[in-house]
């Protein structure tokens, strides 16, 4: 009889983990060729037992970051709290640091801009007039600085850039809110260890950025709304101020949400008022222009209206400009 959870968690130390988290590659393994783990994640629906949801559900409730065997004892000892949590929980990256790779695409945008993200979590993706950047060449050096207007910041996104440079500038944003269906309060001290948790054990510099961030948001909040972005899109849409652009963002999330959703969402979004800024995985989506094709797409997609302007890690830490010109984005 197959075993989904055997199959995903090897796959994931196989393919995800290396190369940016040792430790977690090492807990996936463990599970694997752990029957009893097995059993107790078999509880958990599908769509809340992936492995980064899992591992971070674990440490949230107090898992040490230690070997296998410790980390085995302690799910074995708490399995009914993390069969609860992670039933509740999604993935929430909620990663600042894509706005690296989203700031040029910001720069064409004429504004002062209302942002309105999907997915927003935490709303840490709101902010990036808030932010500082720093933009390198693949040989190290610096390409680009940018502070906000009031100076520099305590979040610095710094990101590998290849080939072109585009003009780069920080985009006026003068009203920001997200959809969710969990948001998170940046204030609240449980939400902050979740997103924090979230961050895998390897991954240098990526827990303090988001802390960071995390002060900024909770400084200043933005309006967050709980529901389905598919029913709530349009009446929040409606809320931006009329003087502004409204620039509705969904960066990353977008391959988490079912293919029939996904597509109603870009429609409904594509008829609203709005110039549309994302970075997803290429093959999630048929609107892309010009066609790309994923076999020779490296990373994501980075689009305004749907045209390609780069190419991007997940995360935003590099990117690779591809737009011929601005024209084709109008």
């Amino acid at each position: 009889m197959k075993d989904e959870v055997q199959e995903r968690y090897a796959r994931f130390a196989r393919d995800e983990a290396p190369g940016r988290s040792a430790l977690y590659g090492e807990w996936a393994l463990g599970v694997a060729a752990d029957e009893a783990l097995r059993e107790i994640l078999q509880r958990i629906p599908a769509t809340r037992r992936q492995p980064p949801l899992v591992f971070a559900v674990t440490r949230m409730l107090g898992a040490p970051l230690a070997a296998f065997p410790q980390w085995r004892e302690f799910v074995l000892c708490n399995a009914e709290e993390i069969v609860a949590e992670c039933t509740q929980r999604t993935l929430q990256t909620n990663e600042p640091l894509r706005l690296a790779a989203l700031l040029p695409v910001f720069s064409e945008i004429e504004g002062p801009i209302a942002l309105l993200e999907i997915g927003a979590a935490a709303g840490l993706c709101l902010y990036p007039d808030r932010y500082s950047y720093r933009f390198v060449g693949e040989d190290g050096a610096v390409r680009a600085t940018l502070d906000p207007a009031k100076g520099p910041s305590a979040v610095l996104l710094e990101s590998r850039v290849s080939g072109q440079m585009p003009d780069l500038r920080i985009p006026e944003v003068v009203w920001r809110a997200g959809i969710d269906l969990a948001p998170l309060d940046a204030a609240d001290e449980r939400d902050r260890q979740w997103l924090q948790g979230l961050v895998w054990p390897g991954e240098s510099g990526r827990e303090g950025r988001i802390a960071a961030a995390l002060d900024i948001a909770a400084s200043d909040p933005p309006q967050l709304f709980a529901g389905d972005a598919l029913e709530r899109i349009t009446e929040v849409a409606a809320l931006a101020p009329q003087d502004a652009t409204l620039v509705i963002t969904t960066p990353g999330v977008l391959v988490h949400i079912p293919r029939t959703a996904r597509e109603a969402l870009v429609s409904t979004i594509s008829r609203l008022p709005a110039r549309w800024v994302t970075i997803d995985p290429p093959g999630i989506l048929d609107v892309w222009k010009p066609r790309v094709v994923e076999a020779d797409w490296p990373g994501f997609v980075v689009a305004i209206d749907g045209y390609v302007r780069a190419a991007a890690d997940p995360l935003g830490r590099w990117w690779e400009w591809r737009a011929a010109s601005k024209a084709s984005a109008a």
